[in-house]
């Protein structure tokens, strides 16, 4: 039987998990700071020491490389600074390149000055177009300092996974260093930070279960590392200073546990489903357009244009029939904006697409309520069409 409403939007933020709220509850019954030497604090310590374990896993990590954050906004803008350190001495970025289709946090360069900063543009596919990468890399100017380059795993709007591997090779022969935002990825992608040859990666407890306001940047090692962004006590090793929100990373570290378990049988389940919605909505609305839909993208997202529906129009409608969707990215204060994703992919910005998303709770009731609204949604477009 299907619910009352259909949540489909967990690109934006997926439900709180039993298995998160559960260790939350009980880490606000430790009352110590993690940084103190008596029973109380040693307690507090272990149990974040057990999440930054959990973490590191999702990851394939080292715990000892984990700096913990309150989202993955101040993780990018950790990691996006001209100024590192290795060891002991300074090492210094001249410039920042960029995939035209990074979420804004890692858009908008982190430290980089504007000058800095320079694009990576993507194909029609929404694939980062790996020849424009070599000849950017080919004509940096090492005398400013070395390349800093960022593209993501997964495209938060279309899913489209890019390919990190043949990044890195590029990064590796320019002598660069590669930040790769992992959060969409985290929970439906094996990682695995030596596999992905990648210096840093960048994750977020709320999008695989965990709290809101958590976040990490993990590292490859300990020698390079950016300049602190927040000083203060020098917690994370001096990375990043202030109390640690103890709660919220025990919540983070629950939830990064369970999004390892049975991850190629949930992605089967979630695919199966993704198929399901996409087959009705081309027998609904044959013109359909679903974006990435021809290269590699991961299981749970669909990001459609629906020819002669605008996106906030849309998205409204959605709401109405009782299905919660989105029109890409969450991250502007509930604003529907033109998306930067399908203008990086040479589509008409002005034409709109909508994101649903699934998760590891959504149901077959989920996928027939939201295709009966695209149905309706479709008739009317084809009504108001008719009367035009």
């Amino acid at each position: 039987m299907a619910t009352e409403r259909a949540y489909l939007d967990w690109n934006a933020t997926a439900p709180l998990s039993e298995a998160a709220r559960s260790a939350m509850l009980s880490a606000y019954d430790l009352p110590g700071n993690a940084s103190s030497v008596h029973a109380e604090g040693r307690a507090a310590r272990a149990a974040l020491g057990k999440a930054r374990q959990q973490i590191a896993a999702l990851a394939g990590a080292e715990p000892q490389h984990v700096t913990l954050t309150s989202g993955a906004t101040e993780a990018a803008n950790l990691v996006l600074t001209p100024d590192f350190k290795m060891g002991r001495s300074p090492l210094r970025f001249g410039k920042l390149y960029v995939s035209s289709i990074e979420h804004p946090a890692v858009r908008e360069g982190g430290r980089f000055s504007s000058g800095q900063i320079a694009e990576i543009p993507v194909m029609p596919s929404g694939v980062v177009d790996l020849s424009a990468l070599e000849r950017l890399l080919a004509e940096h100017d090492g005398a400013a300092g070395l390349p800093m380059v960022a593209v993501m795993l997964v495209n938060n709007e279309t899913g489209v996974i890019q390919p990190i591997a043949e990044v890195a090779k590029l990064v590796r022969g320019q002598g660069g260093l590669l930040v790769v935002d992992a959060v969409q990825a985290a929970g439906r992608l094996p990682l695995d930070i030596a596999r992905l040859d990648a210096d840093f990666i960048i994750i977020s407890s709320h999008k695989i279960g965990g709290p809101k306001g958590v976040g990490a940047l993990i590292a490859r090692g300990e020698v390079m590392m950016p300049h602190a962004l927040i000083r203060g006590g020098g917690q994370e090793k001096g990375h990043r200073s202030g109390t640690e929100n103890f709660p919220g990373i025990v919540g983070f570290g629950a939830a990064a546990d369970e999004a390892l378990h049975d991850l190629s049988a949930r992605n089967q389940r979630i695919a199966a489903l993704r198929d399901e919605l996409e087959t009705g909505m081309f027998e609904a609305a044959p013109d359909v357009i679903i974006h990435g839909r021809n290269v590699d993208r991961v299981a749970n997202t669909c990001f459609f244009t629906l020819p002669g529906l605008k996106s906030e129009t849309g998205q409204i409608a959605f709401d109405l029939e009782g299905v919660a969707l989105s029109a890409g990215s969450a991250c502007s204060s509930g604003k529907v904006g033109q998306s930067h994703v399908l203008a990086a992919m040479g589509c008409d910005p002005d034409m709109g697409a909508l994101r649903i998303s699934l998760g590891p709770t959504s149901q077959a009731g989920d996928i027939e309520k939201a295709l009966s609204a695209f149905r309706r949604i479709a008739m009317r477009r084809k009504t108001a069409g008719a009367a035009a």
